[in-house]
């Protein structure tokens, strides 16, 4: 964990709060080059000043993106690829738990299109220029321990039945997790490592404000926010040798992506049809 990234470039989405930015300023305190990916401008200024006194570095930089938007996403990504300059860690932090449901302006299912589509064409979009950093690029998609209560489903926007926010949120991380097995298989060959995470329980404002009586009752007992961002930083400093790539990991190091007796191991035989799926909706094409 002492390692020095200096002159790398990484992004980290929902870098504003909470996991995000702790990943983000242990990075910058690295001396790696931060891309925050952030929603709200004024809140990701005010982030980018405090990374940027507490670490000393001054490449740190802000990209306004909202991460529930394909349009967004593509805008943000044609704008790093006229960098023409590699990209080293791409981290898949920005997350959402929206009880209700809610669609957005494209409309898509609002933790839907976060979670799962604003992942995947965040991630398809930069494989170029991850490419570029090969054989050391990385990405690092934050899932949650949620996932382990729900199976691979096609019903990816939650069209059947009462709509349950909770478990909607579990199905979206169970498809990252799946898509972080199926893109280290499609990608072997082009020097890019994947990887998905559990932070653990952490307290931050996202399970503040998405799990308020799980928050005050465990009040004190949660992770800090540092500790939930451990593992993703272990995660990019890491020898690429050391990494499996398409695992599950939890405090830095390889976990089983499926209980004894969930069910939901046979379900990864849908992700096929689920990037079929996800292609077609973001088109992008691959």
């Amino acid at each position: 964990m002492q390692a020095r990234i200096d002159g790398k470039n990484c992004i980290v989405t929902g870098a504003n709060s909470g996991i995000g930015y702790a990943t983000a300023q242990g990075l910058a305190s690295r001396g790696a080059t931060v891309y925050m990916v952030c929603r709200n401008k004024e809140r990701g200024e005010a982030a980018l000043s405090k990374i940027q006194s507490a670490t000393g570095n001054q490449n740190v930089h802000l990209e306004v993106c909202d991460l529930s938007s394909v349009a967004d996403i593509k805008a943000l990504a044609s704008r790093f690829s006229s960098k023409d300059e590699p990209l080293h860690v791409l981290v898949n932090n920005a997350g959402l738990l929206e009880s209700n449901r809610v669609t957005t302006s494209e409309g898509f299912e609002f933790n839907f299109a976060v979670n799962v589509l604003g992942t995947y064409s965040m991630t398809e979009s930069l494989l170029p220029l991850l490419e570029k950093a090969a054989p050391d690029a990385r990405v690092v998609t934050v899932s949650s321990g949620g996932m382990y209560t729900a199976p691979l489903t096609k019903d990816l926007q939650f069209s059947d039945g009462n709509f349950n926010g909770l478990e909607q949120y579990a199905r979206n991380k169970r498809v990252q997790v799946a898509l972080t097995e199926k893109w280290a298989e499609m990608y072997k060959n082009k020097g890019i490592g994947f990887y998905a995470m559990h932070p653990g329980w952490a307290e931050t404002p996202g399970v503040n404000r998405s799990l308020p009586d799980f928050s005050k009752s465990l009040s004190g007992k949660l992770r800090s926010m540092e500790q939930g961002a451990d593992t993703v930083i272990w995660l990019a400093l890491q020898p690429k040798e050391k990494l499996v790539s398409g695992a599950f990991y939890f405090d830095r190091a390889e976990v089983p992506k499926h209980l004894m007796l969930a069910g939901t191991s046979g379900s990864h035989a849908l992700i096929d049809s689920i990037v079929d799926n996800l292609r077609s909706l973001s088109a992008i094409s691959s």
